[in-house]
């Protein structure tokens, strides 16, 4: 065979060797093998209570996160298959670094949670949206939309300031991570989802084929955030916690790292923030802007989304800016 003779279909001959590389479902399938097989050791080790809360705090997780991701890939599946692509330059300033405050104000009118930004923000970069205005959107959306204000209002009667100042510290950082993403971001870093082989013959089986994609995908990595979380919920100690309350300074880095750990549902995270009266307001909200954008699960899914040299880049950096801002405004209004 000549050397520009065409590869016989099949037959192998002059395919290139593709690398397999593992997604979520494979990943899935193993976390529960495992789990499997180590179940009766970490009963014993564990004892049966502390199996039970774990499986109680991974099905609350799933439990609350589930109709958010399902809200998530519908909004994709709907962007993808009944918004043309110049919409978005229509909508956008054509300078990125003005898309991005706008993209980050946009989080402020569509109801959900981390879980359905991250599906609905790889849709909007596949799209051709830059992605340092998908990045603010995909911090912002989860909180500072109209649900979870209304119910941090409700968390907090006798405190409205909490509700302002979890809105401002949520848009400073979403704004001002996009900002950097847009100055120090690499193309390398962040793997842009394809979406060419969702296409369907018409726009509803596009709808369908991309709706079907993103829930198999992100939920695979969404049940294995949950593991991680209800896995940690039981290894740290609560006396930790409750020693760290009463040291200056380092509470609000304690909160803010329950956050990462907890991953509660930003629309539920208002009413535990309210529970944690021995710390204060400052703190309390650190783990009301963290929460929403960096915990395990919402990493596991960015991971497996956008790629891990993404998610070990933005994600700590992320934690840092969310951190800083919380005590700034804390400071200021609270």
């Amino acid at each position: 065979m000549s050397a520009g003779a065409a590869a016989i279909p099949g037959s192998g001959v002059g395919a290139p060797h593709e690398r397999y590389r593992p997604g979520s479902v494979e990943f899935l399938a193993a976390v529960l093998l495992l789990t499997l097989l180590l179940q009766r050791w970490a009963s014993h080790q564990l004892g049966g209570a502390a199996i039970r809360m774990a499986g109680t705090v991974f099905l609350a997780i799933i439990v609350q996160a589930a109709p958010f991701l399902a809200l998530g890939v519908v909004l994709s599946g709907a962007i993808a298959a009944f918004v043309p692509a110049t919409f978005w330059q229509r909508v956008l300033p054509s300078r990125p670094a003005l898309a991005v405050p706008v993209a980050g104000l946009a989080g402020a009118i569509l109801p959900g949670c981390e879980c359905a930004s991250v599906p609905v923000s790889g849709g909007l970069m596949a799209r051709g949206v830059p992605p340092s205005a998908a990045l603010a959107f995909l911090l912002s959306a989860p909180a500072i939309n109209p649900v979870v204000l209304a119910a941090t209002a409700v968390a907090f009667p006798h405190r409205p300031e909490m509700v302002l100042a979890r809105f401002l510290a949520s848009l400073v950082t979403s704004v001002g991570m996009g900002w950097l993403w847009l100055r120090f971001g690499r193309p390398h870093w962040l793997r842009i989802p394809s979406r060419e082989h969702l296409l369907g013959a018409n726009v509803w089986q596009t709808f369908r084929l991309t709706a079907t994609h993103d829930f198999l995908h992100a939920g695979g990595f969404l049940v294995i955030g949950g593991i991680t979380a209800a896995i940690l919920n039981v290894a740290i100690p609560r006396s930790w916690i409750h020693t760290v309350a009463s040291v200056p300074g380092v509470e609000v880095l304690a909160l803010a790292l329950l956050a990462v750990v907890l991953a509660v549902c930003s629309e539920a995270d208002a009413f535990v923030a309210a529970s944690l009266t021995g710390f204060s307001y400052t703190a309390r909200l650190a783990f009301l802007v963290v929460g929403p954008m960096v915990d395990v699960k919402l990493v596991a899914m960015q991971s497996g989304t956008f790629g891990r040299s993404f998610a070990v880049r933005f994600a700590p950096t992320t934690f840092v800016v969310a951190t800083i801002a919380s005590v700034l405004v804390g400071w200021w209004l609270l």
